[in-house]
């Protein structure tokens, strides 16, 4: 079995092609999911987070996405200490998905493997870039954020540049090329 990452900045369509891994019959982990259960779910997360923001970071038993999103992408110490209270229970949680199942491939869907270096723990790495104003405007009509919080998001993330020398795979998700196709050409070579 090879454990595959897929990574690509905000907005890049990670999802779309995680999506379409999964209509392939191969499994997919989602990180970023699974770090939100924890930062919902695991009590010690939970308190440790109180002592580090306030009680307010939840509301109604439930994180505040917005409030901790304000703080973490303004705040890079706060980012990094929020970074290694998760990552090490996602990593054990995917790793804990992939012992149990009975795939050639099983891809990890994370959006900042190259910025944590988690990208050591895979076999292969799948970029998927898309132009940054198409990112920009699919993230704004996402997330119904705005140009300038988009922004703020990227420029916590490493540009695609910088993670292109570091993938095995790049795909381009510019709607030129259909990515059923260019997921599909990918997949073949990861399995021959």
């Amino acid at each position: 079995m090879l454990k595959i990452g897929i990574t690509g900045g905000i907005g890049s369509g990670k999802s779309v092609v995680s999506k379409i891994l999964e209509s392939l019959q191969f499994p997919v982990f989602y990180s970023d999911s699974v770090a939100k259960q924890i930062l919902n779910n695991d009590l010690e997360v939970r308190q440790r987070l109180i002592d580090l923001f306030g009680d307010g970071i939840y509301e109604n038993d439930r994180l505040n996405k917005e409030l901790l999103a304000t703080i973490i992408f303004s705040d890079d110490q706060a980012r990094l200490e929020v970074n290694r209270m998760v990552h090490p229970m996602v990593r054990k949680a995917f790793d804990a998905f992939a012992s149990n199942q009975n795939a050639s491939l099983v891809f990890n869907e994370a959006a900042i493997l190259f910025e944590t270096e988690s990208n050591k723990y895979f076999d292969k790495v799948i970029l998927v870039t898309a132009p940054e104003e198409l990112r920009i405007e699919r993230v704004m009509k996402r997330d119904e954020v705005s140009k300038q919080e988009v922004a703020a998001r990227m420029d916590k993330q490493w540009g695609d540049s910088k993670k292109e020398s570091l993938a095995d795979f790049i795909l381009v998700n510019n709607g030129k090329k259909p990515l059923l196709v260019e997921t599909e050409r990918i997949v073949e070579q990861l399995i021959n």
